[in-house]
């Protein structure tokens, strides 16, 4: 797995740990009544996962609540790729991902909350769709046994869960069921099929089945098949425009037992749903949304927590205290006022914003300026003398000389010479003679031979196998177990050859060696050359087996002793030049891995600064500098109290040398462990959203500077923000709109200064029913915009589907079923 990818999973873990109130403590709401989330259709897919993740997060009884998605059996195939597009259009959102909470895939196995049905509808075989796919899609429906049984079966498993999780749920007479679907997705011709089986079934559960439906259209993405989806959308659109008209009716035979029995279901005349929001990729700007439709599950789960939300007594108690205090949802209210003059039914829209601590950048952040210290204190220099550099790496004089010694045999060999044999010669004989010329005639090559195969050769195999066995690199590897605060980076400067370096010494002993060796090679020769008569030998009269004798010695003493020692200093130096060698090998490891080490903390810091670009502009702000100094004052704190060496302790990083050379994973999984122990825990992190957001902004102001930012400030730019990001998620002609009517509600902590200023700000100006919604919660403020009243001909996807809707219809495409076509109103 990349580092990036790392990366990202720990920042969202670190924010999902944030929105679980984790640190934080915050409370998560609860649901009163039981919920049923049922998506309709393959293009819908991707919204499983997120709407489900942020339920995960939010809501405090979210174990009981139950999700279906209702699919065709190409699913697997086609959703794949939906949900592919899905993931990518949702890479801005602020939660953390299903995939990047659990490190797998979206497309999970039905489990106990969440159950995937495959209708085996014979529409779905051809490789591209028909100019009659919607109209086959619902004969093949109707016509297929096994289709109709496989969705009563399902069904009725899923009612028997929800069962399941009553002592989860304050009251249990009454369930809330959130159909979502696409536009332009083929399947949800069978929506009043489905929804009303749906009802039927959990009917038999409940006493009262309430149903919404949240219709995502996609504008932004209709780029390879933009005229067919344009169509298919609008098609749907005058489909639910009958479905929600005041003299709606259904009638089918959608039950069936399991002996194949069918039993009508019916719908009187009134709507087929208590209310339908439509959402877009596009806001009422006309702006794109960041993270596409399926940013729209925020929304969404945000509508679904107001409406079926468990009321705290303690919280509800101080939000009485407030002039909005009383303005809590009243879904009946709201139908009413977005009804518009002529009894038509009205749609609904809604705009989602939420200002909170931008975890997933402060976990990368903190990281990345953890790394950066740990790294500083790597890369710092020891203050130690060359003597103390070169015995670091055992080349000190007195190593050096004992590793040579090392090399040489144990025994006198020297003495043992003298006991080779020689030819008979007289010491007259010999006395006119040089030192070699004497060698030679006493022993032939037999002394050359002796010192060779005895000395020499033994020396040899020796150096042989040093010069393969990288002994430098485990003497540094020894030294600084010892020392550990000479690591890579001191081994990469002191071994490149830089002034002052240990290299640059090394050279130098080197070439102090090869002087002496020369110096010595011109003693020997000089020896050698010297006559006999001229040595200072004791001279025995008469005796002259003696005299020969002791001119033995001498030779030994003046030719042999020389040559061990210029053996020693040959090896000496060859064995100079191979930790040389090794010295440059040490420096190629040794910056390799520095080099690794340095591009990780450019990667922490690219993945921290991409982190806050994501972020809002405003929320954003100062990320990097302000928690630069908090991590720098948590560290100060941590060292003062458990010492400067914590960090290395083998609980936490250890010896970051090592983790090094295994692999920068290695050493950013070790790093991520201790940032999460060792700081993101710590109080200085746990700050309200509102403290934290000022003291970031004022964070590189200076002393006396007037630009310093007020709480009130705070407030004003907090509360201007919200609205402004919390546009309504939908496209309208404002001048054709008979009736708009607006709701909008803050959700926030009761404890929070700031959700007072916004209850009371704009008090007496204001146009619009506003509501506040307390919780527990420090980390963050949303707000949640509700705008209803408008036609689905308001909609500017609906007038842009028109053109796309009559050119496909006049090219052959039947969009609808034919029992259906002649009951819808004509095109507006």
């Amino acid at each position: 797995m990349s580092l990036k990818r790392e990366l990202q999973q720990y920042a969202a873990r670190y924010a999902a740990e944030q929105e679980r109130q984790g640190s934080l403590r915050d409370g998560r709401s609860s649901i009163h009544y039981p919920a049923l989330f049922l998506f309709v259709g393959d293009l819908v897919a991707p919204a499983v996962s997120a709407v489900r993740q942020i339920n995960r997060l939010k809501w405090d009884n979210e174990d009981g609540v139950v999700y279906v998605h209702i699919g065709t059996e190409q699913q697997k195939e086609s959703g794949e790729q939906s949900r592919k597009e899905g993931r990518m259009s949702a890479e801005p959102h602020m939660h953390a991902s299903y995939e990047e909470m659990t490190g797998g895939s979206s497309t999970a196995p039905n489990d106990d909350q969440v159950t995937y049905h495959h209708l085996p509808l014979s529409s779905y075989q051809a490789q591209r769709p028909s100019k009659t796919l919607r109209k086959d899609v619902h004969r093949s429906f109707h016509e297929s046994a096994e289709a109709l049984f496989g969705l009563n079966r399902t069904m009725r498993r899923v009612s028997n869960r929800i069962a399941e999780y009553g002592r989860l749920y304050s009251s249990f007479d009454r369930i809330y069921v959130t159909v979502i679907t696409r536009a332009d997705d083929p399947l949800n011709v069978l929506l009043p099929e489905i929804t009303k089986l749906t009802e039927t079934i959990l009917a038999q559960s409940f006493k009262s089945v309430q149903t919404d439906l949240h219709v995502l259209v996609s504008e932004m993405e209709q780029v390879e098949s933009f005229g067919y989806a344009s169509a298919a959308g609008l098609a749907f659109l005058r489909e639910l425009d009958y479905m929600q008209s005041l003299d709606y009716t259904f009638s089918g035979s959608l039950l069936v037992t399991e002996d194949g029995i069918s039993i009508p279901v019916t719908h009187a005349a009134a709507p087929l749903y208590d209310l339908v929001y439509v959402l877009s990729d596009k806001n009422e700007r006309g702006t794109g949304v960041p993270g596409g439709w399926i940013e729209n599950a925020e929304i969404i789960c945000r509508i679904c927590l107001l409406k079926n939300r468990k009321q705290d007594e303690g919280h509800e108690a101080r939000a009485a205290i407030s002039s909005t205090g009383a303005n809590t949802y009243n879904n009946t209210s709201f139908k009413n006022n977005i009804r518009t003059t002529s009894d038509q039914h009205g749609y609904a829209s809604a705009g989602f914003a939420e200002i909170r601590r931008p975890n997933k950048p402060i976990a990368l952040t903190v990281l990345y300026h953890l790394y950066r210290y740990l790294l500083g204190r790597m890369q710092q220099e020891p203050d130690w003398s060359m003597k103390e550099k070169l015995a670091f790496f055992g080349l000190d004089a007195a190593s050096v000389e004992r590793k040579v010694e090392g090399l040489l045999p144990e025994d006198d060999l020297i003495s043992g010479m003298s006991g080779i044999m020689t030819h008979n010669r007289s010491f007259a004989e010999l006395k006119p003679l040089s030192l070699r010329e004497a060698e030679r005639a006493l022993y032939g090559e037999g002394a050359e031979a002796y010192f060779r195969d005895n000395v020499v050769r033994p020396v040899q195999e020796r150096v042989r196998e040093r010069s393969s066995s990288g002994s430098l690199r485990r003497q540094a590897e020894q030294s600084h177990m010892e020392r550990p605060e000479a690591g890579y980076f001191q081994w990469a400067a002191w071994s490149g050859g830089e002034p002052d370096s240990v290299r640059e010494a090394l050279l130098a002993l080197i070439r102090d060696k090869a002087m002496q060796l020369e110096s010595a090679r011109a003693l020997l020769e000089q020896r050698q050359q010297e006559r006999v008569e001229d040595q200072p030998i004791k001279r025995a009269f008469f005796r002259d087996k003696q005299n020969v004798r002791n001119l033995i010695d001498c030779l030994l003493e003046r030719v042999y002793v020389p040559k061990v020692d210029l053996l020693r200093l040959e090896h000496g130096l060859h064995l100079l030049r191979i930790y040389d060698s090794e010295m440059e090998e040490l420096h190629r490891f040794s910056r390799e891995v520095t080099v690794s080490l340095e591009a990780l903390e450019r990667t922490l810091r690219a993945a921290a600064e991409e982190s806050i670009a994501a972020a809002d502009e405003y929320i954003g702000q100062n990320v990097m500098e302000y928690y630069g100094k908090v991590t720098e004052e948590l560290i100060a704190d941590l060292e003062a109290r458990r010492g400067r060496d914590v960090w290395f302790e083998e609980r936490y990083m250890g010896d970051m040398n090592q983790l090094a050379a295994i692999g920068s994973d290695r050493l950013l999984h070790r790093l991520m462990d201790v940032c999460r122990a060792l700081l993101l825990s710590a109080e200085p992190l746990r700050l309200p959203f509102e403290e934290e957001l000022l003291q970031r902004a004022n964070v590189t102001i200076t002393y006396r500077d007037r630009d310093v930012l007020t709480r009130d400030d705070l407030f004003r730019r907090l509360y201007r923000t919200l609205e402004e990001q919390a546009v309504v998620r939908i496209r309208v002609f404002d001048y054709t709109q008979e009736h708009r009517y607006e709701e909008k509600y803050f959700f926030g902590d009761h404890h929070s200064a700031f959700m007072d200023y916004a209850a009371h700000a704009e008090e007496t100006s204001r146009i619009y029913k506003l509501g506040v919604v307390y919780e527990e919660r420090s980390s963050g403020v949303e707000k949640l915009n509700l705008m209803g009243g408008f036609h689905l001909e308001d909609l500017m996807v609906y007038r842009n589907g028109k053109v796309y809707y009559d050119s496909y219809t006049e090219n052959g495409y039947e969009l609808h079923p034919a029992e259906l076509l002649e009951k819808l109103s004509p095109l507006r």
